[in-house]
């Protein structure tokens, strides 16, 4: 039983994307990539040269993205209109944990083959 609760546990953690907070330059440039593809080619060196983390671009604005080279209007609204759905996104996760219980662990939403709860 104990293999099948490190298991479940590793799954659990596997599925829950990294926090935003703790994105590389890399990560952000993967998500750039992936949302706002049209305009990648036209940005991505932007936003390396700016060493922009997933910190930095929860935190971006209009004025930011104009200051960093993004001056085409309908190019800075869709990439804003991606940041915002991020933050929404990790706003909503955020929410989720603090419903969570402090002492809990991802190991107590493990159920038993009797879809019996284990209790700690």
């Amino acid at each position: 039983m104990v293999e099948d609760i490190s298991s479940n546990k590793t799954k659990t953690e596997a599925t829950r994307p990294k926090p935003v907070s703790k994105w590389t330059e890399a990560d952000v440039q993967k998500w750039l990539r992936r949302h706002c593809s049209d305009y990648y080619q036209l940005y991505w060196e932007r936003f390396h040269e700016h060493a922009i983390t997933g910190r930095a671009l929860v935190r971006l604005n209009d004025n930011t993205l104009i200051r960093m080279g993004v001056t085409n209007r309908e190019h800075r609204e869709a990439i804003w209109r991606e940041i915002l759905k991020l933050r929404l996104k990790t706003d909503i996760l955020e929410i989720i944990d603090l419903g969570r219980p402090h002492d809990c662990h991802p190991i107590c939403d493990i159920k038993t083959p009797g879809n019996v709860a284990i209790s700690h």
